[in-house]
Formats: structure tokens, sequence, C-alpha cells
């Protein structure tokens, strides 16, 4: 086991810019979930560590040891891949045991690390089967078990759970948790989806553009997103964002004077000039019921989750965005019914005209 560091990556696909100078370190034994929208760069940064794409510039270190010049074979990394790669014409046991036979190892270590393997992940029962015979579920994790019997200073896992209905990513989502708990291996974790990102991860890097643009624990970034992006792209729902202008309402304080004329009141601060074009963040459990002072909002549709819903909501007063409210009770609110909501002072982020978070006062 072994902590990662990146330092200045760089990568192009031709003419394309993919890495555009990524840095970052990833202590012993962290499990750190690289997150982004299609095309960020983060599994070209994932790749550039396993040694599977060539970096332009910059190095990778995995402990001590500089490993940007090594073959993939030697640099003491394991790869989870998306689509499994299990040989079809193998068991079980058989692919699990493939690269240590490949390596010429004592066929009782071979034995011992595989029945090792198999007995964490739950796949005694399965051993003499082949892939055909499994579940998506099963078949991921042969392919951890893999990666576990290397016993890899880095396991890197690049959207392992996207090929799986949602019931079982919910499933494996706990057994990637427990697994780390068990391993403590040092973890790469790529994936587009927040929600894995905010379940699993002790740091979520946020990637946009080949660029790092925030990297924090899931509770930093959610609570103190850095721009813009970062607060829209974690949290489901994603933020609701608000934009105007920066008025003095009088003895209220400060304000933002949104498009229609409404008025939405702001924590003091001297960032929040007065004619300074600013947007505001709200999440969507952070709306509060008000008095006329609210925002009207016309409830367009109720999404019902059970325990709680989700209310999709329109400015009444100007064609602005789709907002929406997550309540946690069942709400009396009917679709076409007007609501009078403004978001919680505690929680309201703060965003300049470039996108950036203001501070909070």
């Amino acid at each position: 086991m072994a902590g990662l560091t990146i330092d200045q990556a760089v990568k192009s696909f031709g003419a394309t810019p993919v890495l555009k100078g990524v840095s970052l370190s990833v202590e012993e034994g962290e499990f750190c979930v690289i997150v982004g929208a299609s095309g960020c760069g983060k599994s070209t940064l994932l790749r550039a560590i396993a040694g599977l794409d060539e970096l332009d510039s910059g190095t990778i270190s995995i402990g001590e040891r500089r490993v940007d010049l090594l073959p993939p074979a030697q640099r003491g990394i394991a790869m989870v891949f998306q689509s499994y790669a299990l040989y079809p014409h193998l068991t079980v046991y058989e692919n699990m045991a493939f690269a240590l036979r490949l390596a010429k190892r004592p066929r009782a270590e071979v034995d011992a690390a595989v029945r090792r393997a198999s007995e964490i992940l739950g796949l005694d029962d399965y051993l003499e089967r082949k892939p055909a015979a499994l579940s998506g579920g099963q078949r991921q994790r042969v392919a951890i078990g893999r990666a576990i019997v290397r016993q890899p200073g880095v396991f890197l896992f690049d959207e392992p759970l996207s090929n799986l209905d949602a019931s079982l990513r919910n499933r494996m989502r706990f057994e990637f948790a427990a697994l780390h708990k068990t391993l403590g291996t040092t973890t790469v974790y790529v994936t587009h989806d927040q929600v894995e990102a905010m379940t699993l991860a002790d740091r979520i890097v946020v990637m946009r553009d080949g660029l790092i643009e925030q990297v924090g624990t899931p509770t930093e970034l959610y609570d103190h997103p850095s721009n813009r992006f970062v607060a829209g792209f974690l949290g489901s729902p994603q933020m609701n964002f608000l934009s105007g202008e920066v008025v003095d309402d009088g003895a209220a304080g400060r304000a933002l004077e949104l498009v229609g004329g409404e008025r939405v009141a702001l924590p003091t601060s001297g960032a929040t000039e007065i004619g300074a074009p600013l947007t505001i963040g709200v999440r969507p459990e952070h709306w509060r019921p008000a008095n006329d002072r609210g925002l009207a909002l016309r409830a367009d549709f109720i999404e019902r989750l059970g325990s709680s819903v989700n209310i999709h909501l329109h400015q009444q007063a100007s064609d602005g965005p789709a907002l929406v409210w997550h309540h946690v009770e069942p709400a009396r609110v009917r679709e076409g019914e007007t609501v009078r909501l403004m978001p919680d002072p505690a929680h309201l982020h703060l965003f300049d005209a470039g996108g950036e978070a203001l501070a909070r006062a």
C-alpha cells in the first residue's frame, strides 16, 4: 500500500488537450473519487496512472517511486474496468488466478490468494462457474477479486457500477465501502455519478475541461463549493440558482433584485456591493415557507418519493429558471398552486459574475 502523487500531468490527443496540468496527492489508504462530466479528463487521468496512456509531460509517483516511465505491470497497480473484462472461457477461480499464474507464482500461493479474495467477496459458491452464468454484480466482484489477488499498492476503478441497475448499484456501493475498510488499499475511483462520490469518498476531486476545480471531503464540497460549477455538480436534485443585481433594501439591508423585480435578502458582506451582479445558490432542502416577502412560485410538478417530495417550481414574476424544493414531509401543495418561499439565510451560497464563490457572513 502506498500514496499516489501526480504532478502537472499534461495529455493531448492530436490537437485536443485533455489534461491541462493536473496535480493531485492521494494519501496512503485513502479512497479518492474523481468526478466530472463526460470528456472532462477523469478516465484519461486514470489510464495515465495505470500506464495505458502515456503523458505528454508531468510525473506520477506511487510512494517514493516514480512510475510514469514504467510499463503497467511494474507500477504496482490493479485496475477494474467498467466492462469487467473477464475471460469468458475461464471459470471464476481461473479468472482470478490468471495474473498470478502468468507471473509463475507457486501453485499454493496462487490458491491461497484466490481463496482469500473469494472469501472477502462472497464468491466461494461460484468459483467453478463461468462468467456467462453470473449476474452483473457477481461479475463485477470477480473483476475486483482478480485485482485483489495481486495485492497492489493502488486500486484503480473506472466507472465500475455504470453497467448495473439502480438497486444493484446501491448494494455494490455498500460492498465497495466495506471492501475498502477491510483492505485499506489506496484507491482512485472514477465516476460520473455524484451519489457514488458522496457516499464512498474520503475526498472528492471535481474535474472540468482537463483541470481540477476543487478537492475536499464530501461535506466540504457540498457545504462550501468553491464555484458555481462545483455547487451545481454535487447534489441531487441540483442546487437552485437565481441571478440579479445587489440593491439597498432599506432597513432590511442588502438584497438581490431579480429580473422580475422580486427581492431576496442577502447576508451582510463587503463582497456584495450595491449594483454588483450576483447569483445566489439554494439547495433544494434549504427553502423555507415565507410570508408576503417570499418569492411567488408556481408548483408545476410534484415528484412524490414516499417519505418526501420534490416540488418543481417556476417564478411567477418572470420567466426565470426552474427551481426545486425538497420537502421532507408529504406537502399539501397541489400542482398549479402558488407557494411563497425564501432561502434559509444560514445556507445561502453567493457567486460573483465569474461564478466564483463569495464568503458568507
